[in-house]
């Protein structure tokens, strides 16, 4: 009888041990069942959260190349503005280089010909000397024979400094390089024509440094037209005062 109630505590017993390890392995699928389901959606959140990141990443590179262009075109602009600024600075500074170096030249110039033009009168006094001046004795000539030196020497100065005289006799006459003192009929000359030349004008480096006074001629039968004029004018003359005698 013992026996029988041991082996049924035995059957018992391995009943509850079956039971309790289908509760076990019951518990380990779903723990299972678990372990699989939170790896499926952690593998979701995964995929999904990279998906956001790629597209958050690709707003982002949008951006950074519109940010790109716009400050390269903005640079661009920039680089265009200095290069005109540079273009005209370098520019003005060449006209002011130039014109600088034309005013130095000017300024160079009028000294120049301010120092050459006081000399000019000593040199047209030697001239009328040569031309009146005709020595006799060998103590005149020997005279003579010195400040005509002086005289080639004071030219030759001159010529190396660039003042060249006018040939004026027989050209026509030009107001920018004459200066006409005189005008008188000549058969000769034809009108506008220079006939004598009473102060040498002179070149300085091509340009005026003095005027040469000149004489004109006004033409042929300026001087009969002239003489007719006159004669008419007394002939009036001469006929007013009959009227008047023949009226008294």
């Amino acid at each position: 009888m013992v026996m029988i109630e041991k082996q049924s505590d035995n059957v018992e017993n391995k009943e509850v041990n079956i039971s309790e390890e289908s509760n076990i392995s019951e518990n380990i699928s779903l723990e299972e069942d678990q372990i699989i389901e939170s790896k499926e959606t952690s593998v979701e959140d995964h995929e999904s959260s990279g998906e956001n990141n790629e597209k958050i990443n690709s707003e982002d590179l949008k951006n950074t190349i519109s940010n790109n262009d716009a400050r390269l075109e903005q640079l661009e602009k920039e680089h265009e503005t200095l290069k005109s600024q540079y273009v005209r600075i370098a520019a003005d500074f060449d006209n002011f280089r130039k014109r600088q170096s034309r005013d130095q030249d000017d300024l160079k110039i009028q000294l120049v010909s301010k120092a050459l033009t006081a000399i000019l009168p000593i040199v047209d006094n030697f001239e009328r000397a040569r031309q009146q001046l005709k020595p006799e004795s060998e103590e005149a000539q020997t005279l003579h024979r010195s400040y005509q030196g002086l005289y080639k020497q004071l030219v030759e100065v001159l010529k190396q400094q660039g003042v060249a005289p006018m040939r004026v006799v027989g050209q026509h006459f030009d107001p920018n390089l004459h200066e006409a003192v005189l005008r008188e009929p000549s058969e000769e000359f034809n009108e506008d024509i220079i006939t004598e030349e009473l102060q040498r004008g002179y070149h300085l480096d091509g340009k005026v440094l003095r005027h040469a006074l000149v004489k004109v001629s006004m033409g042929p039968g300026q001087q009969n037209s002239q003489q007719r004029d006159e004669k008419d004018k007394v002939e009036e003359d001469i006929d007013s005062e009959s009227t008047i005698s023949e009226v008294n």
